[in-house]
């Protein structure tokens, strides 16, 4: 006998296996198999129900779009390889575990990155309300048009409001501002209408009238003092 053969001579053997521990783990293995054939079979079915939704959606002309319930990361596979099969457009919003859901539109769908941004902020999209908006950001952009191009052709013109922007914001700046605006109704009367546009005869009849009113006006003052004094000595 060499030394390997007394080596393994004086190892315990292996623990045999039973025949009840063969039969448990028999059992073991196929319960495990009979669960995993029970979720393929749940999944196939969850599948085929996904695909009838879908076929539903796309038959109905007067829709566009369809939001789907809150699944696992499983059912969320499912419903966006069947939206891909079917020729679909898919996003997932929401939070993991919690409100995660898939959106399915229609090719033909007009969607835009605003919309997509309500979705994402967990907001609904209302229509109306982008439209108020987009008119309202191109207002804004056509007066900032306006105010540029007034710069470029008189760039003095605006520096009293650039001041105060960079002093107290842009808006209360030019708020400010304004206040400070000389109303040009009131107050001053522009150089070309101070221009005296009248003949030199005509300024000399002027002088000579003002002259005699001024007389007139002279002599009558002196008869009311004059009978005032005679009848009061």
């Amino acid at each position: 006998m060499d030394l390997l053969d007394s080596i393994m001579s004086k190892m315990d053997k292996p623990p045999s296996v039973t025949d009840k521990q063969r039969k448990m783990l028999r059992e073991q293995q196929k319960a495990v198999e009979e669960a995993k054939n029970k979720e393929r079979e749940r999944l196939n079915q969850f599948r085929k129900l996904i695909e009838e939704r879908i076929n539903r959606f796309i038959q109905n002309v007067t829709l566009m779009k369809k939001k789907f319930e809150p699944m696992d990361r499983v059912a969320r596979s499912i419903v966006r390889d069947v939206a891909d099969v079917a020729g679909l457009t898919t996003y997932a919003f929401g939070t993991e575990d919690f409100d995660r859901h898939v959106m399915v539109f229609k090719k033909e769908y007009p969607l835009t990155e605003e919309e997509l941004d309500a979705y994402k902020s967990g907001e609904e999209w209302d229509p109306e309300k982008a439209k108020e908006a987009a008119l309202l950001r191109k207002q804004q952009e056509y007066e900032d048009e306006l105010r540029a191009q007034q710069l470029k052709k008189d760039p003095g013109s605006n520096k009293f409001i650039e001041k105060y922007e960079r002093l107290v914001g842009k808006e209360t700046g030019k708020e400010s501002a304004r206040i400070l605006e000389v109303n040009k109704q009131f107050g001053f009367v522009r150089s070309e209408l101070k221009k005296d546009k009248r003949t030199i005869e005509e300024a000399l009849a002027d002088i000579r009238a003002k002259k005699l009113k001024r007389d007139k006006e002279d002599g009558t003052t002196d008869q009311k003092s004059q009978s005032g004094n005679g009848a009061h000595p």
